[in-house]
Formats: structure tokens, C-alpha cells, sequence
């Protein structure tokens, strides 16, 4: 009888509950790249991100969005990724624009050269959006001639959020390659940390499908190694070396 009376509070409350962790699955995702943005624009200088994060989240939330056309998961999820494509243009958009302004005298580089040597380390943002729209026509082309086969849909799910759980891969690998995580925003990694483990907590609840489960976990190790290697770096940092001059072109992850 007294639960019963206390149906009046609970039942809102549970709703504003999960009307909250929907939000928090919509827009969590992209908070850490807000203080990394920031830094960008402040600093003008992109060289601690790598903009490979951004290939990684793009391609990672297009599949994600052609695996909800063969097996459709809570709606929360699929606008993350309509969101979270959004959000990578933005800071796409930003880094071209700092680091095109230091290549005054650099050679222009377009996704039509159709070049492997500067594949996503184009002139322009344009360049981008062109290599994007390519992706997705092939991709959802492919998707609709195949989505009866249950088969590939679950192994397109399994590609997209296995793609997402490498999320960290380029910038762990960027700071093993520099032996620093110099320029790169530890905010954005703890909010990474964070989100992954909310995230994957929210799988698991939530009945998502197997695949976004193992991979979130695979997602939130990613995290605690780059946090790692903050924490080594940071401790034993490199010795400053003779400044050698590169060209401004050269790619770096």
C-alpha cells in the first residue's frame, strides 16, 4: 500500500532518470572535444590532435547509422552518432583552417590527386566532407544490396563499434611516436575515460547489442592506457633534442 503511494514520485522520477542518461548518451560524447577545441583556437596550433581521431568517429558512427537500418537499437544511440558526426566536422573544419594558415608556401593537396601518400592531410576542409560522402554512398550502397543477410548486418555492427573502440589507437600512437603527449589535452582523455566507461555501463544495462558491450570495454582500456602514458611521459619526460627543420608538409598522426 505504501509502495503504491509512492508510485506518484518514483514513476516521474524513473522517467526523468532515463530521459537524463538518454542526454547524457546524446551529447556526453562530444563534451571532451570542447576544452581540445578550445585549445586549438586558443593556441592555434592543431599539432597535438591527431585529426585521425576524427577518421576514426566518422567512419565508426556511419556504420553505426547504416547498422541501424538492419537491426534498429534505442534511438538514443543513433542520434549520438548523428551528433558526434556533426561535432568531428567542426573540429575537422578547425584544424585544416590552423594548419593550412602556417602552409603558406606548401603545395595544396586534394582528395580528387587521389594520392595514398596524403590520404586525410588535405588543403581543404571540402576535401574532407568529399572523402566522407564518398565512404557513405559506397557503404550505404553496399548496405542496401546486402541487408537481408542477417549476417552482415550483425558483422557491420561489429565493424562500427569495433572501429569506435580504436578510437584512441592514432592519438596512442602519436604520443608512442613522440615519446610526449605535449599539445594534446588530458581533459579531453579523462572525459574520454569517463564517457567510455558511462557508456559501456549504459550497453550493458540497456540490453544493447553484444558487440557494443566487449567493445566499449576494449574502448575504455584504450583511455586508460593513453592516461597511462600521460602519467609515464609526464614523469620521465624526453630530452630536448636539436631542432630539425621538416617540411611543412609532411604528415603526422
Amino acid at each position: 500500500m505504501e509502495a503504491e503511494g509512492l508510485d506518484w514520485l518514483l514513476v516521474p522520477l524513473h522517467q526523468l532518470v532515463s530521459w537524463g542518461a538518454a542526454g547524457a548518451m546524446v551529447f556526453g560524447g562530444v563534451v571532451p572535444y570542447i576544452p581540445q577545441y578550445r585549445d586549438i583556437r586558443r593556441t592555434q596550433n592543431a599539432e597535438g590532435f591527431s585529426t585521425y581521431v576524427c577518421l576514426v568517429l566518422l567512419v565508426a558512427n556511419i556504420l553505426r547509422i547504416l547498422f541501424w537500418f538492419g537491426r534498429h537499437f534505442e534511438s538514443p544511440l543513433l542520434w549520438q552518432s548523428v551528433v558526434m558526426i556533426l561535432t568531428m566536422f567542426l573540429m575537422l573544419k578547425l584544424c585544416t583552417d590552423v594548419r593550412v594558415a602556417g602552409e603558406l608556401h606548401v603545395k595544396r593537396r586534394f582528395f580528387a590527386d587521389f594520392d595514398p601518400h596524403y590520404f586525410w592531410h588535405w588543403s581543404s576542409f571540402g576535401d574532407y566532407v568529399q572523402c566522407v560522402l564518398a565512404f557513405t554512398g559506397v557503404a550505404g550502397y553496399v548496405t542496401y544490396l546486402s541487408i537481408d543477410s542477417a549476417l552482415f548486418v550483425e558483422t557491420l555492427g561489429f565493424l562500427a563499434v569495433l572501429t569506435e573502440a580504436m578510437l584512441g589507437v592514432p592519438q596512442l600512437y602519436r604520443n608512442y611516436r613522440h615519446q610526449s603527449t605535449e599539445g594534446m589535452s588530458i581533459k579531453m582523455v579523462l572525459m574520454w575515460t569517463s564517457g567510455d566507461t558511462f557508456k559501456t555501463a549504459y550497453f550493458l544495462l540497456n540490453g544493447a547489442p553484444l558487440q557494443f558491450s566487449v567493445c566499449g570495454l576494449l574502448q575504455v582500456l584504450v583511455d586508460l592506457a593513453i592516461l597511462g602514458q600521460a602519467y609515464v611521459f609526464a614523469r620521465h619526460p624526453q630530452k630536448p633534442v636539436p631542432h630539425v627543420a621538416h617540411p611543412a608538409s609532411a604528415k603526422a598522426l
